[in-house]
């Protein structure tokens, strides 16, 4: 997957993929991708889940995992992380 995608660093790429949040239809306030790793080509994002006061998900937790997984296919196919 290197060969077709350019190389970013982190801090460009989660500054892509925040505007790519705000952006979107299904942005909630609060939601923010604050970490990124790569794993066989693929960016995986993490960031605020939405958690009740037991690790538990709630309502909006779909919501970011659906978030982080939209980044994930949509700047896959575009970046990899430089080394």
């Amino acid at each position: 997957m290197q060969e077709t995608t350019q190389p970013i660093d982190s801090e460009r790429l989660l500054a892509e993929a925040n505007r790519l949040i705000r952006a979107h239809d299904d942005y909630i306030a609060g939601m923010v991708a604050t970490s990124v790793t790569q794993k066989n080509g693929v960016l995986v994002f993490g960031g605020e889940y939405f958690l009740d006061e037991q690790g538990l998900p709630t309502a909006k937790s779909t919501a970011a995992f659906n978030m982080f997984k939209y980044l994930a296919h949509t700047l896959s196919e575009k970046y990899h992380l430089q080394e």
